[in-house]
């Protein structure tokens, strides 16, 4: 969650204190009022405030080398962004609402002009990919929790990335990995597999790349 000034959700009681959340589900416009409330980052679940820790900095450059890469390749309106709010837009404005952060997202330009003049965040609508690269203890959050949660939302494309940090932690050496699931009607999303090497796509827009540049 982007930082914001504190508004009607939360209040700070000094220069370096911290708004804190209310204690009651929180619609996505009262998340946002709330700005940062620790260290890391935050999203919001069904009006719940979700606070998760920093990346690391091999999670910060594959998030940073995935944008290099597709900014080459990209059609000229769409332009991939790291690290942003979106709003999955899961329920009514006035209801408890659901903001996640993807690692990157590729959407529209006009997306990213329209949160500057109207404020907010980016919405679901907008998003063309949601991308997720794996953290340690995020393995069924992204794979069961936010893959539903993307569908249900109509993100038409999402990928998760993992950088092999499983078999690290073993002492082998893992490929990088990616899972590009897209939208299959009534099923939510199909994939097609785990590939690694090199990651070649056609759909929604034509992409190549190198996986192993990712760590």
């Amino acid at each position: 969650m982007s930082a914001q000034p504190a508004g009607p959700a939360g209040a700070a009681t000094g220069p370096w204190s911290r708004p804190v959340p209310p204690p009651r589900l929180l619609t996505v416009t009262e998340y946002l009022a709330i700005g940062e409330v620790e260290p890391g980052y935050t999203e919001l679940l069904e009006g719940q405030v979700l606070m998760s820790p920093g990346p690391a900095p091999d999670h910060n450059h594959a998030a940073s080398e995935i944008r290099y890469q597709l900014r080459g390749r990209l059609p000229a309106d769409l332009e991939a962004i790291q690290d942003v709010d979106v709003d999955l837009q899961l329920a009514p404005p006035d209801a408890p609402g659901t903001v996640r952060r993807p690692d990157l997202v590729v959407a529209p330009r006009t997306a990213r002009r329209r949160v500057r003049r109207e404020g907010g965040v980016l919405r679901a609508s907008e998003v063309v990919v949601a991308v997720e690269i794996l953290s340690p203890g995020s393995h069924r959050t992204d794979h069961v929790h936010k893959r539903g949660e993307y569908a249900d939302a109509g993100i038409g494309h999402y990928w998760i990335v993992d950088l092999g940090a499983a078999a690290a932690r073993s002492g082998a050496t893992g490929p990088v990995s990616l899972l590009a699931c897209h939208l299959a009607g009534d099923f939510g999303y199909a994939d097609g597999g785990v590939v690694t090497g090199r990651f070649i796509s056609t759909t929604p827009f034509p992409a190549e790349l190198d996986l192993d540049a990712l760590l």
